[in-house]
């Protein structure tokens, strides 16, 4: 069976008849009859039921149908996926994206590129997606695997601590950090860019885990623990329930785009230019 067979059953039932199918699929009437002869051959079934004035489908043929018209369209939109890859670039992220720069990006892309159509996608997966095959590029922020994605680094991130709005330390204007010791810390397990190592093995917060950017606000939020986090995120999640402070004394973030390095987006350049200028430009 093949997707020929398909275009033609559905052709039969959209026109109404095999003359008019036959017009609609450019062949002649009788390739039309030796297609459908061929498709009630290989499934053993009968599908239509053919009268001097009509052609319905049996009970077979209704269910078939259903199933042509879904492997059709996707067969429609993975050739659509496959020529239009070039007019469209996706860039994944685990969780916030640019940061505060998430907007502008959006704004100069579309201003730069008009031909490119630019679209976020978040994905709870270490690369943003990018692994899982559902971006082009992606946002990252943590240890990837070099040897199967290139890079460029974009920027860097200041840490900060997040902590429930009503937490005593919510009054500071920074948190130093050997004070997050004294609390438990929540951390993203999966996606997470903080780790027990910005601290001696001897002097350790108590610590748990999370895997979801929203179950991890939703639990600081509790005052129960608090995070550490690039500042991205104190931009993008800014809610009701949460405070955000500068973290003193630990290292910057990273931020990373990486791509599939055998396969780069004709735009990968292009987009690693535009974010690098953006945060290269903060005051």
């Amino acid at each position: 069976m093949e997707l020929r067979h398909l275009r033609c059953l559905v052709a039969i039932i959209d026109a109404g008849g095999f003359t008019d199918a036959a017009i609609d699929l450019g062949i002649s009437q009788a390739a039309v009859s030796r297609t459908i002869a061929s498709l009630e051959e290989s499934l053993g079934v009968r599908l239509l039921h053919r009268t001097s004035r009509s052609v319905v489908p049996t009970t077979a043929g209704v269910q078939v149908l259903a199933r042509a018209r879904k492997v059709l369209a996707e067969a429609d939109n993975l050739i659509r996926e496959a020529t239009t890859g070039h007019t469209r670039l996706r860039i994944g992220h685990a969780w916030s994206a640019m940061g505060r720069h998430t907007a502008e990006y959006q704004r100069r892309w579309a201003a730069r590129h008009p031909g490119i159509e630019l679209h976020l996608v978040r994905t709870n997966s270490a690369t943003g997606g990018l692994a899982e095959g559902l971006c082009d590029l992606a946002v990252v922020r943590t240890a990837f695997d070099d040897a199967r994605f290139a890079s460029a680094v974009v920027g860097q991130e200041r840490r900060y601590c997040a902590m429930a709005a009503d937490d005593p330390w919510a009054a500071r204007r920074a948190i130093p950090l050997a004070d997050i010791r004294a609390r438990t810390l929540l951390i993203d397990r999966r996606t997470g860019t903080t780790t027990a190592d910005l601290w001696p093995p001897d002097a350790r917060p108590v610590v748990e885990y999370t895997q979801d950017i929203d179950d991890w606000l939703t639990m600081i939020a509790t005052g129960r623990s608090v995070g550490i986090t690039p500042e991205s995120t104190a931009n993008q999640y800014r809610r009701d329930g949460i405070a955000f402070r500068r973290l003193r004394d630990a290292a910057p973030v990273a931020v990373h785009l990486i791509w599939r390095r055998h396969d780069p987006h004709p735009a990968t350049h292009a987009a690693v230019d535009l974010l690098t200028d953006l945060y290269r430009q903060r005051t």
